[in-house]
Parts: C-alpha cells; sequence; structure tokens
C-alpha cells in the first residue's frame, strides 16, 4: 500500500489586505501539520510598540533606537507563532487598534522596521524544524520577493475592493484596504508585489474551501509517493 513520505515545505502566502490570507493559512496549516507565522502581526507589534512609545513614523532616528534595543521570541500556540517583544505578547486587541491600521503601513515601509523583523521571519523555518512540524506555512507582503524567495510553493491572494472591505467590516475593523495596499505597493523597500513563480488565486470568486483546496492539491502535488 502506497503512502506519503512527509517532506518539510515551506508555503509562502503573499496578497494584500483582507484578500484571506490568514483564513486560509490557518486552515491548511491545521490540515497539513504546518507552522502558521502571519508576519502581518509582527508589523502591528512593532507598530503598537512604536506608537506606545510615542514614537512617530516620520521620526526616523527614534525608530531606529527603537528597534536596535528589540528582544524577539516566540510563543506557539494552537499550531501558531505569535510574536514576543521584550518578554511581552501583544495582546490581539492592541494589534488590531484604529491607531494601528491607520500606521501600521507607514512604519512597515520603513527600512529599519523591515530590516529587524527580516532574520526573525527567517527563523521560523529553522522553528518549525525544531518543533516537529511538517513545515510551515508564511503569510504577509513580501514572502516570496524577500522573505523566503526560495519557498517550495509561493502563492498570492488577491480580491476585488468591494469584497475586502465587506471582510473588514464583517470583522468590525475599520481599515482602508485600498490606501494600505497603495501605501505598501510603492514603498521603496520590499513593496507588495506578486512575484514571478507565484500562482494567483482570486479569493473572491472562489470559497475559502476552494481556495484551501487548491493550495492542498499543490501541497500533496510537492510530496514524495512511496
Amino acid at each position: 500500500m502506497s503512502d506519503f513520505r512527509t517532506k518539510f515545505l515551506t508555503v509562502g502566502i503573499d496578497g494584500g489586505a483582507a484578500t484571506g490570507k490568514s483564513s486560509t493559512s490557518r486552515r491548511v496549516a491545521a490540515i497539513y501539520k504546518l507552522l502558521h507565522v502571519d508576519t502581518g502581526s509582527h508589523y502591528r507589534a512593532l507598530a503598537a510598540g512604536l506608537i506606545a512609545a510615542g514614537v512617530s513614523p516620520e521620526s526616523q532616528e527614534a525608530i531606529e533606537s527603537y528597534t536596535q534595543k528589540l528582544a524577539l521570541d516566540t510563543v506557539i500556540e494552537s499550531g501558531s507563532a505569535h510574536i514576543v517583544v521584550d518578554g511581552v505578547r501583544p495582546a490581539d486587541e492592541d494589534l488590531r487598534s484604529d491607531a494601528v491600521n491607520a500606521n501600521v503601513s507607514k512604519f512597515a515601509a520603513v527600512p529599519a522596521v523591515r530590516e529587524a523583523l527580516r532574520d526573525y521571519q527567517r527563523s521560523q523555518r529553522e522553528l518549525a524544524h525544531q518543533k516537529a512540524f511538517d513545515g510551515l506555512i508564511v503569510e504577509g507582503r513580501d514572502i516570496g520577493s524577500v522573505i523566503f524567495p526560495d519557498a517550495d510553493l509561493l502563492f498570492f491572494l488577491e480580491a476585488d475592493e468591494a469584497t475586502r472591505a465587506k471582510r473588514r467590516a464583517a470583522e468590525g475593523q475599520q481599515d482602508a484596504v485600498a490606501e494600505r495596499d497603495k501605501m505598501d505597493a510603492t514603498r521603496k523597500t520590499a513593496p507588495l508585489t506578486c512575484p514571478q513563480n507565484a500562482e494567483r488565486i482570486d479569493t473572491g470568486s472562489n470559497s475559502l474551501e476552494e481556495v484551501v483546496a487548491l493550495i492542498g492539491s499543490r501541497i500533496d502535488a510537492k510530496r514524495i509517493k512511496v
């Protein structure tokens, strides 16, 4: 009887705001025993910390000073990796506050912020190995272009603006998705873009189940049948 020999896989999920990256990544992670990493939460965590410290996105020197002193760690809960900043895991409500929603893209455009997180994000692959996951699935806006260009599988999720705004409203969030995407796509450092080797998926015309099934079929195809 044939079976699948597990191959450690790195899966990258890129896309704009409210395109379904998190719901898709979490579902796929649970099915395939992959460590789920949401890099967007990393930028939100630093944005929340900078805001609490009274630092504005325009204060380059203050941002650099803040990021140079950071101690970053990870706690894994229910198959997802959560960032710990200076010994504290930020609360979900703090990461989704109106102030963070309004400023996270501005802080994420600052090179010092991206540099502070780049190696940390890449370290999640080794963490997944250490914790005996069968791979990891990383969601964000520069996974395929910067963080893991060598990923086994890359996907770029997209949906029309109306669909994405409706999703945010259903979550009770005030988030200008089009404005955030424009800022992220036009920043000089690691802009939001679809990598050439990524598979585009329209999450507006496809249900969550259909998107998960499609990505799952690609993962199955990467496994070695013996």
